[in-house]
């Protein structure tokens, strides 16, 4: 049987997660090394398992950071090694990303290789910024153009003026922000109308996209003016007078706002989810790093005496992953968790719980430690009763106060740690501290006292935009108060739509 490996060019899409393919999803966390561009996502990253080895190539207009030889190069060595690669490119392998010229490569060193198509920059440009590609009775074709080719040939080698004399076409041009005043003209000298609607969408899909639109004759002023530069598509045809009727993403109401949140850089975040459908720029500071706390006290004794214990308690979904982690190495049947009852803090610990098909028969309306221990004595259940809670080391004891002084005979299980990440080369940080952010959401008092330490290493630069601070709750709003950090808004409830909800309503307001 052959050690050689495979190679896998993926599209990884625009740039908005959620028109990532599944099969692209499944490839990076199965994947031994990833090689990535520089349009790629940075959350996708983060789907490879910790043994990945992850190589940036760069690929940016003007700044190659790996020549294209030794990219195809690299693909081949670590294929021979017998690994499975990801290429990992923005958008399309086969539209203007070089996936071809690898594909080649690949073949004729006899390495395996499958093409996994993305959703291409045009399609998502188009779609997020209300122009149609094609459109009954105006644009019956459509073409993609690059407006950028091969630096090696020294000028341009597409006729532009052949395009101009184009009836009932879109143009959709890519790479070609550094020649679009030339382009422009070309297309005039070539008979398209002056009048023609044109227009350049930026970051198409992101929360950062920003758009302009003319005429061939006025476009590139109106670009210098509103400084768009790449990545961006440039559309030419009738379909852009649609812009302004069905534009619907730059109307979302958190559209061209950036806001920053606190979270662990390891879990899924639900937070920048919503955010992100509501048309926000989200950068994610990382601000903690949650682990596996490897003494496990009490682990081995309270897994032995399992089905002694009435409920057992988490408060967070990394607390229920490192316990069933360790429970199914153990147990291979779920039914050996006997009789045990589940309660847990908020619907993300829930869903958790619910992935192992176990029933969540105590959850508070209220996602805090308090509620829970309320909800818990009113089941009238806790006399006597043994009880497990599940926490980590920065959790609050007010949850283990409140069931023992209900009746409870409780035993603490400290399954993972919270801990400071380095913040001082963190890319997201470094862009916090350049550009500020328009508001800088806190969900935890561990988020609040990471960021209070940390704040030297994330002071803002003179030009950066000063975030209003949003809270989830009382709790929170007490440890920021501590820290001295001035408070913008709290949610009216402790959910993560209610923080939401307040941010729209103080961002409209400012």
């Amino acid at each position: 049987m052959s050690s050689t490996g495979i190679v896998h060019l993926v599209g990884a899409g625009p740039g908005d997660l959620g028109l990532v393919t599944f099969r692209a999803k499944e490839l990076i966390s199965q994947a031994d090394v990833l090689v990535y561009d520089y349009l790629v996502h940075p959350e996708l990253i983060k789907w490879c398992r910790p043994e990945c080895e992850v190589v940036y190539v760069g690929k940016k207009a003007g700044f190659h950071s790996v020549p294209q030889e030794e990219i195809e190069a690299l693909l081949v060595k670590h294929a021979k090694a017998g690994k499975r690669v990801v290429r990992l490119k923005g958008g399309d392998p086969f539209v203007f990303g070089r996936g071809g010229e690898e594909a080649r490569t690949l073949a004729r060193d006899n390495i395996p290789f499958e093409v996994v198509p993305g959703v291409t920059a045009a399609l998502a440009a188009g779609a997020y910024s209300g122009i149609p590609l094609t459109h009954r009775n105006t644009s019956s074709s459509l073409v993609f153009l690059t407006g950028h080719e091969d630096p090696t040939k020294g000028e341009l080698q597409i006729d532009w003026r052949a395009y101009g004399s184009l009836k009932n076409t879109t143009l959709a041009i890519y790479m070609g922000m550094g020649h679009l005043r030339f382009i422009m003209d070309e297309l005039q000298a070539g008979g398209m109308s002056a009048a023609m609607p044109a227009a350049v969408v930026q970051w198409a899909s992101l929360g950062r996209q920003r758009s302009v639109a003319g005429t061939i004759a006025t476009l590139a002023g109106l670009v210098e003016k509103a400084q768009l530069g790449a990545p961006a598509i440039i559309f030419v045809g009738e379909v852009v007078t649609h812009h302004d009727d069905i534009d619907w993403f730059e109307h979302l109401p958190l559209f061209g706002r950036r806001v920053a949140i606190t979270r662990t850089r390891d879990q899924n975040s639900e937070l920048r989810e919503k955010l992100e459908t509501l048309g926000a720029e989200v950068l994610e500071l990382p601000l903690i790093t949650i682990s596996k706390d490897t003494d496990r006290l009490g682990f081995v004794e309270i897994l032995a005496e399992l089905g002694s214990y009435d409920w057992i308690v988490f408060t967070s979904a990394n607390g229920v992953r490192y316990f069933f982690e360790d429970f199914l190495k153990g147990f291979k049947d779920i039914r050996s968790l006997g009789i045990l009852r589940f309660a847990c803090v908020g619907k993300a610990t829930a869903r958790e719980i619910e992935r192992y098909h176990i029933k969540v028969e105590c959850m508070p309306d209220t996602a805090t430690g308090e509620s829970l221990a309320d909800a818990l004595i009113a089941t009238g259940s806790l006399d006597s009763a043994k009880v497990i809670v599940v926490t980590g080391n920065l959790n609050r004891d007010v949850l283990v106060r409140k069931l023992e002084a209900g009746g409870a005979i409780l035993d603490r299980l400290l399954l993972y740690k919270t801990e400071k990440t380095d913040l001082a080369h963190d890319p997201v940080a470094d862009d916090f501290r350049e550009k500020g952010a328009d508001a800088i959401l806190f969900a935890s008092s561990s988020a609040v006292q990471s960021f209070a330490e940390q704040s030297a290493v994330l002071a803002l630069s003179a030009n950066a935009k000063l975030p209003l601070a949003g809270s989830i709750g009382p709790q929170t709003t007490e440890t920021m108060k501590k820290a001295g950090m001035a408070i913008g808004f709290e949610a009216k409830k402790p959910s993560l739509d209610s923080l939401i909800e307040a941010l729209i309503k103080n961002l409209k307001s400012n």
